[in-house]
């Protein structure tokens, strides 16, 4: 099984988003019995929550149901989880300052856009404070950038 942990600062908008959308093109693959796909926040402002409505619709406009509740990320997450993909650069650095980061055979750590052919490297962007443009925008990213983690997935881990 292969355990992938998306990880954004509140856990309720673009990390549950980007659990959402990974588990829709793992199932569209018909790949849901080799995955295990979860989302965390490297705060604990929102524990237990449920996402941000505007995520909740923009993911159900798409045909994706969203049901995670907000978690904190923690060491353990390193240990238990293959991939931990952060939403921006502060997510990344505050995650890879987590003890246990560093072990040999933690899981590897990337940056969402690192999958994404259009935005390579770059943040995704916090649509919180903004309207619902702004978490349209996200989904697109994540879309792109869930379809390229999953082939390289398949692609790493030889996976038909």
């Amino acid at each position: 099984m292969i355990k992938v942990l998306f990880v954004c600062l509140g856990n309720i908008c673009r990390s549950p988003l980007a659990e959402g959308v990974f588990k829709q093109h793992v199932k569209e693959a018909g790949l849901e019995n080799k995955f295990l796909i979860e989302s965390a926040g490297t705060s604990g402002w929102h524990i237990d929550q449920s996402p941000d409505p505007r995520s909740i619709e923009v993911a159900k406009v798409n045909g994706i149901h969203l049901d995670s509740l907000g978690r904190k990320a923690i060491s353990m997450d390193f240990e238990l989880f293959d991939y931990i993909i952060a939403m921006d650069y502060n997510n990344f650095s505050d995650l890879k300052n987590l003890p246990g980061s560093s072990k040999d055979g933690a899981a590897k750590l990337y940056l969402m856009r690192d999958f994404d052919d259009l935005g390579k490297g770059e943040d995704v962007p916090d649509p919180y404070y903004g309207g619902d443009d702004g978490f349209v925008h996200v989904y697109e990213i994540l879309d792109r950038s869930c379809q390229n983690l999953l082939n390289e997935i398949k692609k790493t881990h030889s996976i038909k």
